[in-house]
């Protein structure tokens, strides 16, 4: 699904602005991991911002301009589009680096669907091949063959695959390959809020 905007997750999120008006009420429940004595890890950025994410990094950059480096869980939206509906998914496209809720804020009226949910932790589970630090790469990441990638030649008749059904499996919800659109599009009506929830 082609959509006009997206929140890179974790360790920080790229939101970039539409022109309907929606509020994201964004829930970082990300457990804080502490070393010897309780003493806090060392921070990932300096006070001009420059640093480093496990996954999802940006270019080195605590203030992104672009997306971020797989593995990385996707919350994706396009704002009051056809017939004024706004378009919500969640994609494990580019793999998966952390659970992610992205709910409509006033419950579900309007959203015939509710919104999804990927509430597994696709880590843990990751085949050997895709492993990476923090996360999970998907199959085009680590192939790049357009028939994980649905480019080329199968850009047309892309269909999922063992690896992208591992994700599906994991998310039901959430796009596991570029065509997953007949399980992964939730709708609401333009003007809903949202609430987008890391480690729900």
């Amino acid at each position: 699904m082609a959509t006009s905007s997206v929140l890179r997750v974790l360790p920080l999120f790229l939101l970039v602005a539409a022109s309907h008006s929606a509020q994201f009420t964004i829930t970082n429940k990300v457990p804080v991991h502490r070393v010897g004595g309780g003493r806090a890890i060392r921070r990932d950025f300096d006070g001009a911002g420059n640093g480093r994410c496990g996954t999802g990094d940006c270019g080195g950059v605590l203030q992104c301009t672009q997306y971020g480096q797989a593995p990385n869980t996707l919350a994706e939206f396009g704002l009051n589009q056809y017939e004024g509906q706004d378009f919500i998914d969640i994609s494990v496209v580019d793999g998966f680096n952390v659970p992610l809720d992205f709910l409509p804020a006033d419950g579900t009226a309007g959203c015939p669907k509710g919104g999804p949910r990927c509430d597994g932790d696709i880590t843990a589970q990751c085949p050997a091949e895709f492993q990476a630090p923090g996360g999970c790469n998907n199959a085009c990441t680590v192939f790049k063959e357009d028939q994980y990638c649905c480019t080329g030649s199968a850009a047309n008749s892309c269909g999922p695959t063992d690896y992208s059904r591992f994700f599906k499996g994991q998310c039901p919800d959430a796009y596991s390959y570029p065509k997953d659109d007949a399980t992964s599009i939730y709708t609401c009506p333009g003007g809903t809020n949202y609430q987008v929830i890391f480690c729900p």
